[in-house]
């Protein structure tokens, strides 16, 4: 139940000297593995605190086109009257919800395009992006015309 001393076959015991130890051929992982745990935690912690809201794109911009995709893009369009329109159909505010989220059913992507008329508040286009999320659309882009004028007011 001890350690014990090995003699060799040879009966000379061994030429080791006393008092010096073997040299450790072995790297300890152990260290290494915490830290990478406790980084992966603080990430994973911070990273939903990164996210920034809905990107905003203003009317006219000098933003270039974004890539065309597979399936046809759901878009929703806000006329200068208030009318909001689920690709060319009228469609009333009470029943815009149930009908995204039945087609939210139905889509791979949930990525919707909003086309707003200048005229339109700011409320209204809020208050459609939130009937968007309700609805089970998270990804919204905001369609502009290109050309417009930059941020900085030069063309």
């Amino acid at each position: 139940m001890g350690a014990g001393v090995m003699k060799s076959g040879r009966g000379g015991g061994s030429r080791r000297r006393r008092g010096r130890a073997a040299a450790m051929s072995e790297i300890n992982v152990t260290p290494f593995v915490d830290v990478m745990l406790v980084l992966m935690i603080i990430f994973m912690v911070a990273a939903p605190l990164l996210t920034v809201g809905v990107p905003v794109k203003l009317p006219e911009t000098a933003a270039t086109a974004m890539p065309t995709e597979q399936e046809e893009p759901l878009t929703i369009t806000l006329t200068a009257d208030g009318l909001v329109m689920l690709q060319k159909t009228e469609i009333g505010d009470e029943e815009l919800i149930p009908k995204l989220k039945a087609i939210a059913a139905q889509r791979k992507s949930d990525k919707v395009f909003v086309r707003a008329d200048g005229a339109v508040t700011y409320e209204r286009v809020a208050q459609l992006m939130g009937a968007l999320n309700a609805g089970g659309f998270n990804n919204i882009g905001l369609v502009t015309d290109p050309g417009g004028p930059k941020f900085g007011g030069s063309n």
